[in-house]
């Protein structure tokens, strides 16, 4: 039995077809299948059930697929360690974010790690927030960025603090300005609307039902609690699973949202039929932080990610989103004068 052994059952496992498994590992149909075989012969079990359904593992085979995963992470660690140990900013380092974030978050900080860690190679994977902690407990991702609070069993750092915005169709009680259509509002010397006089009190969802995503979603959970506190209640019939069909679905007049800051501001492109309010001080939001396993290989290498990651709040200056450190971090959750997530 080998590593290579191992690969070959994990490949399997993923593409469930001999042929796209093979391809995968990069060898040939023949040379996969026989490889297998020997590690059943060598197993004295059989591992695969080969039929007309297509490839199925056997008991015996899931519980040894489970122990190959296992080995590969560690054997990928031992790999990592040497790496490290030669050039601490090197190497391949495996990030994940949630989905509600990954899209707004990627575009402002990939370029800066880039440029503050040329020679590392990111890999980056989005994935719902309880799939990106199981990745981490198991070995198959060294860091993810998550929406506190962060389970106690990682290490973590605060990044920053993101508000939530209030996203109405045109026409909506809620998009009017102070009773006032917003080509009424008063405008500041560049024609702009200042931001002090469009916003709207989370008092002001009271009776409102709120369009929401689907299960799964961190950001359901903390949308849920702002409608809670403000006594809004969640509008029956639909859930989405993007917070692009969110934003769609308030264009096409459905309803209103909560919509994280990032994903309003560019390189998002403005909606047509969508107006943005802010919440008035105290606005609801989110507390973002970086959290890795603690003892992994790259966590000498945390300090320089929270660091860099956290700059992204400094280079966006304006409302919406604030750097955090550490001692800014209050971890329970309530309305607009505590945070959501």
């Amino acid at each position: 039995m080998n590593l290579r052994d191992l690969e070959y059952l994990v490949a399997l496992s993923e593409h469930r077809h001999f042929g796209r498994a093979a391809a995968a590992c990069y060898v040939s149909q023949p040379t996969l299948s026989t490889q297998i075989k020997k590690l059943e012969t060598e197993l004295g079990a059989s591992l695969i059930e080969r039929g007309s359904r297509g490839v199925l593992f056997t008991m015996v085979g899931e519980s040894v697929l489970a122990r190959a995963k296992t080995v590969l992470a560690g054997a990928d660690e031992i790999r990592a360690i040497a790496r490290y140990a030669t050039d601490p900013r090197s190497g391949t380092l495996r990030l994940g974010v949630f989905p509600t974030l990954a899209p707004y978050l990627l575009p402002h900080a990939v370029p800066l790690v880039k440029e503050a860690l040329p020679d590392l190679r990111l890999l980056l994977v989005e994935e719902k927030t309880s799939d990106l902690v199981g990745m981490l407990e198991a070995g198959t991702l060294d860091a993810a960025v998550l929406a506190q609070p962060v389970d106690a069993a990682f290490a973590h750092a605060p990044l920053f603090r993101e508000e939530f915005v209030l996203a109405a169709p045109v026409g909506h009680p809620l998009a009017r300005m102070r009773g006032r259509d917003q080509g009424d509002a008063p405008r500041d010397s560049s024609g702009e609307v200042p931001a002090e006089t469009d916003t709207v009190t989370t008092e002001a969802l009271s009776g409102q039902d709120v369009l929401l995503l689907a299960d799964g979603h961190c950001l359901r959970d903390q949308a849920l609690e702002v409608c809670s506190i403000a006594g809004a209640a969640e509008r029956d019939g639909f859930r989405a699973t993007s917070l692009e069909t969110l934003r769609h679905m308030v264009a096409g007049g459905i309803g209103i949202t909560l919509l994280p800051h990032l994903s309003v501001i560019p390189p998002v492109p403005a909606s047509e039929g969508v107006v943005l309010r802010r919440f008035a001080d105290p606005a609801p939001y989110r507390d973002i932080a970086l959290a890795w396993r603690r003892g992994g290989v790259h966590s000498g290498l945390m300090a320089d990610l929270t660091a860099i990651l956290r700059s992204v709040a400094d280079r966006l200056d304006g409302p919406g989103l604030t750097p955090l450190e550490p001692e800014d971090v209050d971890e329970t959750i309530g309305d607009g004068s505590a945070p959501v997530g």
